[in-house]
């Protein structure tokens, strides 16, 4: 595939392991060259946690970090010899990594509308408990509870902001384009927070993974930035989008 010089850079903004995996799906999709500086601007910060005494019959989790705090207390979360908690998953990577930690994971295969929708066709008897980070858009728990299935909300984590790096910055100071996928409204506010201190920026071309991150931008975002935002909230959907976006020019 010969695309490389019609490639921008790359700037990936998640945790050092979801971004090395999003690296690995693009340079799958656009090929092996593809240029990508890695600079997360969230990093997860976990409280100490007893569920002990919190009653659930089945879990609910809507990222990868809520099933990691959830490993942090999993000596102490249930008993050796029970069988299998549900786990209630906004996506397959949270799922696949809730049955790595022992867990029965069904898959919403979307965002937190689809997994709330998900719950409710299921109708679990409960109580559920949901294990989310500090900032959160939706409150599963109360709208659940509401239906008619008991559910808990606990905080298992905060993602504190991350400066950009030296790294970021001259990549963003530059006169290339520059592609930076986005995953959260969090993250899209956080990176644009970080634009405003820069006396000059590069053409962007920023890839939402969903209507809630696009909404996040379109708020605040100059007239320099390009906004592309994927058909489905899934890292496979934005990967597409992204390729689209790429190998069909360099076709035209």
């Amino acid at each position: 595939m010969v695309l490389q010089s019609r490639l921008p850079a790359f700037l990936l903004t998640r945790p050092p392991a979801q971004s090395q995996r999003f690296a690995g799906q693009l340079r799958a999709a656009l090929g092996a060259e593809v240029s990508v500086t890695i600079n997360p601007l969230i990093a997860p910060e976990f409280p100490t946690l007893d569920l002990s005494a919190v009653p659930f019959d089945g879990l609910i989790f809507t990222s990868e970090t809520g099933v990691e705090a959830y490993v942090r207390v999993l000596p102490g979360a249930q008993p050796p010899d029970a069988p299998p908690k549900s786990a209630w998953c906004v996506g397959d990577r949270t799922a696949q990594a809730a049955r790595a930690a022992g867990l029965n994971a069904v898959s919403a295969k979307g965002d937190a509308q689809a997994l709330m929708g998900l719950i409710r066709a299921k109708a679990p008897r409960g109580p559920l408990l949901h294990l989310h980070g500090e900032d959160v858009r939706a409150d599963l728990a109360q709208d659940l509870s509401a239906a008619g299935i008991p559910t808990q909300a606990l905080v298992a984590y905060r993602q504190a902001a991350q400066p950009l790096s030296d790294a970021a910055i001259r990549l963003l100071q530059g006169k290339a384009p520059v592609a930076v996928p986005l995953f959260s409204p969090r993250t899209a506010t956080l990176f644009l927070a970080g634009l405003r201190d820069l006396p000059t920026v590069a053409p962007l071309v920023i890839f939402a993974l969903s209507d809630a991150v696009a909404e996040a931008l379109n708020t605040q975002r100059g007239g320099n930035i390009l906004l592309k935002v994927a058909t489905q909230p899934t890292a496979e959907a934005l990967v597409c989008v992204i390729a689209n976006t790429y190998v069909a020019g360099s076709r035209s």
